[in-house]
This record gives structure tokens, C-alpha cells and sequence, in this order.
């Protein structure tokens, strides 16, 4: 955090090195988030590009006492829920676009397994309501609290707990048939 505060102060007087630290240090969990919520690697990747973008824009305005992840995992929801809206259609999961996020594998059985994981998870997401989805992403992946959730989704603390739990609960018991199924096999 002190890092990102030290990264603000000297992107707002100029430095480009600044911005492009920020960009690195963020950018694989924003699109990881990104990808798991919009359910496209392409419209992910737009999205992660316009928050980076309006940021490189307009921070000379952020404030340096706040969490520049969480502020910029709130900016992801934002864009992808109002490109959601704007596009006035459900869309699904596409994880198993997202090879390549795995490459830290460093032997091809081990990128072979995680692929299928991605998939297997990609699938599972697909079949569960959008609130329950983002519920999921941005406590996970955002690593936000249920509180921070509540305000993005302008819903009780309450209502965003149960979309977690119903969310997770859909999950577990989609990737488990999934297992049984292949084990039958």
C-alpha cells in the first residue's frame, strides 16, 4: 500500500515509469477478474485497456490515502456491468479463452491440468446468474469485502452474502457432478 502511494505522488508529477508500474502490477488479476466477470477474453482485455486508460487520464485526481487494487477492481465491475447494460444481453463464461494467463506453468502436463481446470471452472460460471458471478469474482479475485460489494451492486450486505453463498453452492455442485462424471468414466 505504501507502494502505491509512493506509485501516485510520482505518477501525478509526471512520471511515466510510474504509470507503467502500476500497469504491471495490477494488470494479470484485473484481467483475471475481468475474464471470470465478463465472461470474454476480448471484451476483458478491452476493459482492463479503458480502466488503464481513464486512470492514466484521470489520476491526477485519485488520492493517494486510498487502495489504488481496490479502486481500480471497483473501476472493472463498473465498466463491465455498464458494458453488460449497454449491450442489453446476458453473455456467458469464456475462461477457456485464458490459456495463456496460466503460462507460470512450467511443464506441459502441468499447463495441460490447469487448462482443463480453466475450462471445467469457465463451464461451471457460465451456468451461474450474473450477481451471483460478480458476487463471486469480486470477493475472490477482487478481494473486496461484502461491504465494498454491496455498494458496487447497490444491494444489501445481506443480499450479496447470499449471492456468495448460492453462487458458491451452484458451483461446488456443478464441479462435483463434473467429477463424478468423469470418474464414472
Amino acid at each position: 500500500m505504501m507502494e502505491d502511494r509512493f506509485l501516485i505522488w510520482r505518477f501525478k508529477r509526471g512520471s511515466q515509469d510510474a504509470l507503467r508500474r502500476i500497469y504491471e502490477k495490477y494488470r494479470l488479476d484485473l484481467l483475471k477478474l475481468a475474464i471470470s466477470l465478463a465472461g470474454d477474453v476480448h471484451a476483458a482485455e478491452d476493459v482492463v485497456q479503458d480502466v488503464f486508460v481513464g486512470f492514466a487520464q484521470t489520476g491526477s485526481r485519485i488520492q493517494p490515502a486510498g487502495d489504488l487494487r481496490k479502486y481500480l477492481v471497483t473501476c472493472v465491475a463498473n465498466r463491465i456491468r455498464n458494458r453488460r447494460r449497454d449491450q442489453g444481453r446476458h453473455e456467458t463464461a469464456g475462461i477457456d479463452e485464458a490459456e495463456w494467463i496460466v503460462s507460470a506453468a512450467k511443464r506441459p502436463e502441468q499447463w495441460a491440468i490447469l487448462n482443463e481446470e480453466l475450462r471445467s471452472l469457465s463451464e461451471a460460471m457460465a451456468q451461474i446468474p450474473y450477481e451471483q458471478r460478480e458476487a463471486i469474482g469480486l470477493y475472490m479475485e477482487g478481494d473486496l469485502t461484502f461491504r465494498q460489494i454491496a455498494e458496487i451492486q447497490n444491494a444489501s450486505i445481506n443480499t450479496v452474502q447470499g449471492r456468495y453463498r448460492y453462487g458458491m453452492t451452484k458451483l461446488r455442485t456443478l464441479l462435483n457432478g463434473e467429477l463424478n462424471h468423469e470418474a464414472g468414466a
